[in-house]
Order: structure tokens, then sequence, then C-alpha cells
């Protein structure tokens, strides 16, 4: 088992609902060399306590908070000023890892040398007679970006890689980060996805696990920024961020990861936005949306 420190980049607004569970699901880890950064957006609600007790009781969890919220990207770039181990991960405050998350990807890297590890996720959806919530099954798109296992790959290998666009199913090396001032984009929506491509074009390689690493809670609250796609504003982050993606892959030469993203976006992303569209009041959704549509590689 590996014993390479991680941190786990934890950032949270509004979450008291689900936040014990995400940091139970991190106390369950079965790699025993983890510390964690708690980053509270400005939270309004108990998270900030939340964080601040668990951080009391176990000092392998650290306490950030802004004064203001700032945005999920944001968060997580404060949580990267802060790490100090060889290894960084993210995990959202509303989500769950796996019990041997951790250890799976660090025994990854540890072996393979990559500069990133990425694994599969499945959503957690609430239960229709519950108050509970219940993990489905690997996604076709995730199984293809993570299985069957490669390691020290690359997009020209690997192009489908590119669908795997989260940030928390991915454990990565701090000095990946640092040597090419990664950063997340903040101020927006879908901050995770151009940084994404920019980390699978920047890595020397990387390797891809079908282990399910990470739970992705679709909250029943409909709060989850996933599940705001019929606000315009978000729309137009969501698209931008598409595009944004599709020209950092275009910028390093990755022609065959350009390709799969555009048939994964058409096939997978498209069609629900379409449907709103077709009753959305605001004409601007619909004329956002078949801009985007047109910029799409062939």
């Amino acid at each position: 088992m590996s014993s390479t420190p991680v941190t786990v980049i934890v950032p949270g607004f509004d979450v008291a609902e689900y936040a014990e569970e995400a940091l139970d699901s991190l106390r369950a880890q079965t790699h025993p060399h983890w510390t964690a950064v708690l980053v509270d957006d400005a939270s309004t609600d108990a998270t900030e306590r939340i964080f601040a007790d668990t951080a009391a009781a176990d000092p392998r969890f650290r306490v950030a908070r802004h004064d203001r919220q700032r945005g999920l990207g944001a968060a997580r770039n404060t949580g990267l000023e802060l790490v100090d181990t060889p290894y960084t991960a993210f995990l959202d405050a509303d989500d769950r890892l796996r019990p041997d998350a951790l250890s799976r990807l660090a025994d990854t890297l540890d072996r393979t040398g990559s500069d990133i590890v990425v694994g599969a996720y499945v959503r957690l959806r609430p239960d229709a007679d519950g108050p509970g919530y219940t993990a489905g099954e690997v996604q076709p798109w995730v199984a293809a970006a993570t299985d069957p296992a490669r390691e020290r790959t690359s997009l020209d290998a690997h192009p489908a890689a590119s669908g795997n666009i989260v940030a928390w199913s991915k454990l990565s090396r701090t000095a990946f980060w640092r040597d090419h001032g990664l950063r997340f984009p903040e101020g927006r929506y879908y901050e995770d996805q151009v940084l994404a491509q920019r980390m699978y074009t920047l890595a020397g390689a990387f390797d891809v696990i079908p282990d399910v690493v990470v739970e992705w809670r679709q909250r029943r609250d409909g709060g989850s920024i996933t599940q705001r796609l019929g606000e315009v504003a978000v729309l137009r982050d969501y698209l931008e961020a598409l595009g944004e993606g599709i020209a950092v892959l275009r910028a390093a030469g990755a022609e065959a990861a350009v390709a799969e993203r555009g048939a994964l976006i058409r096939t997978l992303d498209l069609p629900p936005l379409h449907r709103i569209a077709e009753t959305h009041p605001d004409p601007a959704y619909r004329i956002a949306l078949e801009a985007f549509r047109e910029t799409l590689p062939a």
C-alpha cells in the first residue's frame, strides 16, 4: 500500500446537509497518509461549524474560510495554496469517496510515475421513496475514459480520456500543479472543464483506472450547478467551458481528442439542452445553444 501523503481539498458552500457524509468518507479511507483542507466559501448555514468542529477533533483536517462567497474555483485555489504533500486530490463537500479511492489512486501513481491518475465515478441519486441516496452504475462515457486500465498513456493514445473533465476523479502530483502554474478559473461555473483539458495536454503521462473512486451527488433540492442548466447565465458559462476545453485540445494538436470531445458533446450534452430550449421562455437560450452547436467539430 502506498505511503505517499495526499492532501484532499474539500470546498463547500452551504453544504451542512451533506458535509458529514463527505467527511466520514475521508475518515474511512484505507490509505493511511492523508490530510484534508476544508475550504468554507462563506457559508450561511452550519457548514462553518461542521468544518471547525471536525478540525478541532481530528488534526488531519485544516480549515480555511472565505469572508465572502467567491465560488468553487476560488475555493479550490485557496486549498491549493495550503497543500504540502506530494499528491493532491479533490472532493466536493456534498459528494463521497469510496473507501479505497485514495489507496488505488496513490498506488497507481507510485508505480507508474505519471503526473495524473484518473478514476471512474457514479451518480448518487435521491431515492424516490425516502430521504436517502443510492449510487448508480458507471455511465458509458465514464467507462470509455477509464476502462480498461491504462498506464503512462497520452491523449494521442487514449483520446477518450478527455471526456473525464471533473476535478474530483483525479489524483495528481502537487509538483505538476506548481511547475505549470495550474489554477482553476474563478468567477464562473464549470471551472474544472478547461483545467482538465490543460492537465491532459501538459502531462508527460497519465494513468486511468476503472475503479469507482467518487459518488457524485445529484441533490434532491436541485441545488447542484449541473441541475440549473435551464438558467441562461448558467448555460452560457457551460457552453463557454465546453468550447474553451476544445480550444485547449486543438491548440495542443490533440486532434483525436478534439474529435472525441465534439462527438461526446453532441451525443451527451446537447440533447437535454435542446429539450430545454424547445419550451424556454427566453429566446436567448435557443440562440446561445444554436450558436455553440455551429462551432463544434463535425
